[in-house]
């Protein structure tokens, strides 16, 4: 994978126009003079927590004797899932949780940023070549930079697309992930058949 392959993916993975207004809701009992300051320390602690499994990631699946082949297959399937959620959302099944105070850590930083489909790619890409770690962190630089910059500008982008467009865009970004989780999935089936 190249590294703007693995940026593309990390990036709708991360898919921070869908999280456009999971933020605002998660920040509603918080000051306006507050937002850029919050939305900026969230998303440093998301990449911290990335950065983090990003290295030490595939020693716990080492650990747990997990084979590259079943990892690519589990991602497919974990971004299958996702993808299907952006997709066809539910209400029983909203990303969004009950936030009552200023935020910290939980739940903008985990999940909204650093979530449990992002932690999974990049345990995929360090696993299948851990050599290429430069890369990887780079992937991972770049996608995050990308999703805190539209981020930080939630409030503007939701005035400028309001919420059905931001809609409509988390649902093409969804169809995107469809094609890339089918992809990994065949490709870990296909690798342990051979």
């Amino acid at each position: 994978m190249s590294l703007a392959s693995a940026v593309v993916l990390l990036f709708l993975v991360m898919g921070p126009l869908g999280n456009v207004p999971l933020f605002l809701t998660a920040m509603r009992d918080v000051p306006p003079e507050r937002h850029r300051q919050v939305i900026i320390r969230e998303l440093l602690f998301a990449l911290a927590i990335m950065l983090v499994f990003l290295f030490s990631g595939r020693f716990l699946l080492s650990a747990l004797n997990v084979s590259s082949e079943a990892l690519t297959a589990a991602g497919g399937v974990i971004l299958l899932l996702i993808a299907i959620r952006l997709v066809f959302p539910s209400e029983e099944r909203s990303r969004k949780e009950a936030v009552h105070e200023e935020p910290f850590v939980v739940p903008m930083a985990i999940p909204y940023t650093a979530g449990p489909s992002v932690l999974a790619t990049e345990v995929l890409l360090m696993s299948q070549e851990p050599d290429r770690w430069p890369t990887w962190l780079l992937a991972v630089l770049i996608a995050w930079s990308l999703s805190a910059a539209i981020l930080y500008m939630s409030s503007y982008l939701r005035k400028l697309l309001g919420d059905r467009g931001l809609t409509a865009i988390e649902r093409l970004m969804g169809m995107i992930l469809v094609i890339v989780a089918m992809q990994m999935l065949l490709e870990g089936i296909s690798q342990f058949f051979t």
